[in-house]
């Protein structure tokens, strides 16, 4: 059946429609679409800004396997992203429980748990610089009479330390996890009470109820979490390069990924490879998501399509 052809005036309306639109469209174009096709083009080329761009082919990513500055920020980047994203959630999640009791005060502990979530990074960033020095920071003030008595020396050196340098950052981003507590906190709502009132009254404990109801029912939460977690750590910059004055010191041992394409592109102004950096973190980021959606299809329960 053929279908009927547009009125004048829905042609008016579309007209219209699109004129409406057209702000956004345009923006969509000049803003996101052209600089993501100019990227691609510029990572098939030597581009200096200075100059124009000279097509030198897949020089650039044949590159990157010699690079061992690229290897390195990878690796640290993949430590980070394989560590704080997990500990992240569990302790998100953890705190999400303990807040979803019914104690007195509940919303001020609430409030109090979340706002460091909101503290601008770069502010953050700098109080925890004070936190973690090794000779006046507050942590170490605590820790220094604590592990002398227990004959374990002097507190780890932090961002002095390459040892201790990554960890130092996992354990500043658990101070921003009450976004991911507020969506378990959520979530933990609509868990059905009449279902742990039932396995209570079969005996359950309270960590049977958790694994196999709680934990159940808000999985499509976590995998959210998980996802945004991992993309976060792909792109994780701000923190490291306040921290370490955009070094990625000591000994590239914060060198995350995303800084190393900073400073290729706007410390070398190699804008060209640094394009290259970026398609491929497009592509690892992709991959991982993919491969993360695959895995946990099995693990999700979507309470609405009866599974």
């Amino acid at each position: 059946m053929r279908p009927r052809p547009a009125s004048a005036n829905e042609r008016r309306q579309l007209w219209a429609g699109l004129a409406f639109c057209s702000p956004v469209l345009v923006g969509l174009v000049a803003f996101t679409a052209y600089p993501i096709l100019a990227s691609l083009y510029y990572s098939f080329t030597r581009y200096s800004v200075m100059k124009p761009p000279v097509w030198i082919g897949t020089a650039n990513y044949a590159h990157l396997a010699h690079d061992e500055l690229f290897w390195k920020s990878l690796a640290n980047t993949a430590y980070y992203a394989v560590i704080a994203v997990p500990v992240g959630i569990v302790v998100a999640l953890a705190l999400a429980l303990l807040l979803n009791l019914k104690v007195r005060g509940q919303a001020l502990y609430r409030t109090f748990f979340f706002v460091p979530s909101i503290v601008p990074l770069v502010a953050s960033s700098v109080l925890w610089i004070w936190l973690f020095n090794p000779q006046n920071g507050a942590i170490n003030a605590l820790l220094r009479p604590l592990m002398g008595s227990l004959g374990l020396g002097e507190p780890p050196g932090w961002f002095a330390d390459p040892v201790w340098s990554k960890p130092a950052i996992i354990l500043w981003s658990l101070w921003g996890v009450g976004g991911s507590m507020v969506i378990f906190l959520a979530a933990l709502q609509d868990v059905p009470r009449e279902l742990h009132e039932a396995a209570q009254v079969d005996g359950a404990r309270s960590w049977h109820r958790l694994r196999h109801i709680t934990l159940p029912f808000i999985s499509p939460q976590i995998l959210f979490v998980a996802i945004m977690g991992l993309i976060g750590a792909f792109q994780f910059f701000t923190p490291a390069y306040v921290m370490t004055q955009g070094t990625g010191g000591p000994v590239d041992s914060t060198l995350f990924y995303s800084l190393y394409l900073f400073n290729v592109a706007f410390a070398d102004f190699k804008m060209g490879y640094a394009c290259a950096l970026a398609w491929i973190l497009f592509l690892l980021i992709l991959a991982c998501t993919a491969l993360l959606f695959r895995s946990s299809a099995r693990l999700v329960y979507y309470a609405g399509e009866g599974r």
